[in-house]
């Protein structure tokens, strides 16, 4: 994967984009002040050195029947390199869990996790998630509510290029 040197085009498609993945290319290009072939290139560079790594549609969890979001942190008996990956491809296979990120210090695994309910959410923890391979610990925090949730990075469009 080829890094492209960003300028000040390329910072503005990104920020743009981070913010409306849908907007067409004609009024990207208009956005960043360049004619929409050229803009369509610089953004298929950019997806192609890894910059963009894909397109989505933020859906209401709620609206789907998804009530609960629960932040769990996973603790295993072993950190050998091989006990962290199986771990991390079981988790892959599991939809309920929407992130994990592996932490230093003394949780290994922060995921999270929507259910239907409450009860939704404990039947995966102890028949899935506590039920796991070198598991030794797990600890729930529910999400009250979500006041910012902002995928991404800042991208700073003023910086010099």
């Amino acid at each position: 994967m080829n890094r492209v040197k960003l300028d000040h085009i390329d910072r503005n498609i990104l920020h743009d984009l981070q913010d409306e993945g849908r907007i067409t290319n004609v009024d990207l290009a208009r956005r960043v002040g360049i004619s929409a072939p050229p803009c369509l290139r610089r953004m298929r560079a950019l997806e192609e050195a890894g910059y963009i790594r894909g397109y989505h549609a933020e859906l209401d969890p709620m609206s789907l029947g998804f009530n609960v979001t629960v932040f769990a942190q996973v603790g295993l008996d072993s950190q050998a390199e091989p006990d962290l990956v199986a771990f991390e491809t079981l988790v892959r296979g599991w939809p309920e869990v929407r992130e994990c990120h592996m932490l230093a210090g003394e949780t290994d695994f922060l995921l999270k996790i929507v259910a239907e309910d409450w009860e939704t959410y404990q039947r995966f923890v102890t028949e899935k998630l506590t039920a796991a391979p070198k598991v030794s610990h797990v600890k729930s925090a529910l999400s009250i509510r979500a006041s910012k949730n902002q995928p991404g990075v800042p991208v700073d469009i003023n910086e010099p290029a």
